[in-house]
């Protein structure tokens, strides 16, 4: 049975459909599961060992150019691709026009939210079947119990991302290493600079760990390289893909981060972990808190050093 889900974006969405795939295919292992998704975040899914086959595409791209020939030749090659394979369902876990129309493309039966349960209710309009979930779960269990209503069954017990971290990146040095997730999409969701430094000073001093300080953009490299000037033990990390981030967090002996989709990844791996909000609600779109993981922090709310350190010391295997 080919079944192809569609999730388009953007990090930390796919990342929360990751417990559903892996329990759907415990219930169902002879599944052949394909996965439609932003060309950008196509190794997100490509980590997990259940999915068989990643389609990527284009949309942030296209969209800035649709007067394009070859735009308009690669959303053609994309839909080509689509309809080659017999999908025997389709399932939209992510509930927007953006995923609903290319999941369309496949011209298989289309499955996802009903309209009382998703982002953007015209999706509707071009799914064949619906299903009623609840608004005030976390979007992990949404997705884990969109799966279940589809193929009839029940979730079981905790969230299980079921993905092995990647290989430790040969750039590390030796010894054990904390990872400082600074950067995030907009500036109300940041952590202050002196907050981090008090932190990783704290770290350093009393733990002995190196400082891995990652970045994404010119932006976040500049404060990256000022946060490691002002810390003992601290390096900036070179830029990474996806795999390679995989690979830093999932050796990590600890991680802080703020609302991040790498925060996510590190979630995913069951690695000591303190998950900073400043500007969300962590109860919607937070880590899945295990004894590994915790968030802080809440809309308007910001946690102070000794609030985020006395946390990630209650993580397993901090003690």
């Amino acid at each position: 049975m080919n079944v192809l889900i569609v999730r388009t974006s953007s990090m930390g969405d796919l990342i929360h459909t990751w417990p559903a795939i892996t329990e759907l295919k415990t219930h169902y292992p002879n599944l052949r599961i394909s996965w439609l998704a932003e060309e950008n975040f196509a190794d997100i899914p490509r980590l997990h060992p259940a999915v068989d086959d990643v389609i990527p595409l284009a949309w942030r791209r296209w969209r800035k150019k649709l007067l394009s020939p070859a735009c308009w030749a690669e959303m053609k090659a994309v839909r080509q691709k689509l309809r080659a394979t017999q999908w025997d369902l389709v399932v939209d876990c992510q509930g927007l026009l953006k995923s609903a129309v290319p999941a369309k493309f496949s011209g298989a039966p289309l499955t996802g939210y009903d309209r009382h349960s998703i982002r953007e209710p015209l999706a509707c309009l071009l799914y064949d079947k619906t299903h009623r979930v609840d608004w005030s779960l976390s979007a992990v269990e949404r997705c884990r119990l969109l799966l279940a209503k589809v193929f009839g069954y029940q979730p079981q017990g905790s969230p299980c991302f079921g993905v092995p971290a990647a290989a430790r990146p040969d750039w590390l040095p030796q010894g054990e290493y904390a990872v400082l997730l600074h950067a995030t999409s907009r500036a109300s969701k940041e952590w202050p600079e002196q907050h981090w430094i008090a932190l990783g000073e704290q770290l350093a001093a009393q733990h002995g760990l190196q400082l891995i300080i990652p970045w994404g953009n010119a932006a976040e490299q500049q404060r990256a390289e000022r946060l490691a000037a002002a810390m003992p033990q601290a390096m900036v990390a070179p830029r990474m893909n996806l795999v390679e981030a995989c690979g830093l967090l999932g050796h990590a002996r600890a991680v802080i981060g703020v609302d991040t989709g790498l925060c996510h990844l590190a979630n995913a791996l069951n690695v000591p972990l303190v998950a900073i909000y400043t500007d969300t609600d962590p109860s919607k779109t937070g880590v899945v808190e295990t004894p590994w993981a915790t968030n802080l922090g809440n809309i308007g709310q910001c946690p102070t050093v000794d609030a985020v350190y006395q946390a990630l010391l209650a993580r397993k295997d901090m003690q």
